[in-house]
């Protein structure tokens, strides 16, 4: 199946903001229900031993991600880790509740932050989940390139694919958002509207779902665009790591400076 550079509804510009966090609130609802990325900490953790890092910066945030979760599996004193959500359309009110839900171990930066362009403040581990597949190969090596020019950490994960079964999962997916929805908090009438009378919600996560799959990157892409880059001095590591839900393997690329190793992924 080959990859299609297509555009998901609600990452774009002119979709409305409060639509686009009611449909981030499901993502990051399922997200941590079925736990889809917690097999992947051994991965981070790992990472994060060998670059000793504390700091954590999530790029493409959405409503929060998997980092409630995600965190409380970081071993050792999780009090020293200080992970901080970013987003290029920030959804205050999520981060808000994430940053509470973490005893505030999780914190955000309010400024609208560009994934080729974090800001050089923003420094730490960075970390992409379900995104990276937004961008056509350019503005992913520039994504990654920024990373290299900061001489920061990078781990990217995805659980979507270009296959049979992760397109059969966007269906399930689609079906979650009905029987989850009275459940996702804070309440809100507007999520019941858009959900059970005009299903404008459920409808744009399977169709963005659909288009998430045919866009994701499969690991030889992701090895093509980590030759491309103007760096010879990082560790990369690039693989799939099975999943928890429905057998459905994790793609994921991590890379850092060799300077910062301690004990070093498997080198490119």
């Amino acid at each position: 199946m080959r990859r299609i550079q297509f555009i998901e509804l609600h990452e774009q510009p002119w979709f409305p903001r409060t639509l686009r966090n009611e449909i981030t609130d499901v993502l990051q609802y399922g997200s941590e229900l079925i736990k889809a990325y917690a097999p992947i900490s051994v991965l981070l953790q790992r990472a994060l031993d060998a670059t000793r890092s504390r700091s954590i910066v999530d790029v493409c945030s959405g409503s929060g991600g998997p980092w409630v979760g995600l965190s409380q599996m970081l071993q050792g004193d999780t009090a020293a880790y200080r992970i901080w959500l970013t987003d290029k359309f920030p959804n205050f009110t999520a981060f808000e509740k994430v940053k509470a839900a973490s005893a505030n171990r999780i914190d955000f930066d309010r400024s609208s932050v560009d994934a080729m362009e974090v800001p050089a403040e923003l420094e730490g581990f960075r970390t992409m989940f379900s995104s990276f597949h937004h961008f056509p190969p350019a503005q992913a090596r520039a994504i990654l390139q920024n990373a290299l020019d900061a001489r920061q950490g990078i781990g990217i994960f995805e659980i979507t694919s270009r296959s049979a079964s992760a397109v059969g999962m966007m269906f399930l997916w689609f079906l979650m958002a009905f029987a989850v929805t009275p459940t996702i908090r804070p309440f809100r009438w507007s999520r019941l509207l858009y959900t059970y009378v005009l299903p404008i919600i459920p409808l744009v996560l399977l169709f963005d779902g659909l288009v998430s799959c045919l866009r994701t990157y499969r690991t030889r892409e992701l090895r093509a665009l980590i030759e491309e880059l103007a760096a010879t001095d990082y560790w990369w590591e690039v693989g799939e790591h099975s999943g928890t839900f429905r057998g459905l393997p994790v793609t994921y690329l991590i890379g850092y400076p060799r300077e910062r190793m301690g004990a070093p992924l498997c080198g490119r």
